[in-house]
């Protein structure tokens, strides 16, 4: 099954802006789903456990670089065209 997801991230921490533009130059980089970047969120679409393992282990990075940090997510469970 493929899914979307729009992801969002609040880094409760000074220097906010580069943990947000490190989070997203990593998820970027995934060759497994597709990824799109605009201002207020990161949108991702793909196979169900791509997409799942892809941000289960940039939220582990995130939390372990990051004292404190929120991930918003919204899920769909279908295809949205990147």
């Amino acid at each position: 099954m493929n899914i979307s997801v729009e992801v969002s991230l609040y880094p409760l921490a000074d220097g906010y802006l580069e943990i947000i533009k490190a989070t997203v130059e990593r998820l970027a980089q995934a060759q497994q789903v597709m990824v799109k970047t605009n201002a207020m969120s990161t949108q991702m679409t793909g196979e169900f456990d791509a997409v799942m393992a892809v941000l289960k282990s940039e939220i582990l990075q995130t939390f372990q670089e990051t004292n404190k940090a929120v991930f918003v997510c919204k899920f769909l469970n279908s295809d949205l065209e990147l």
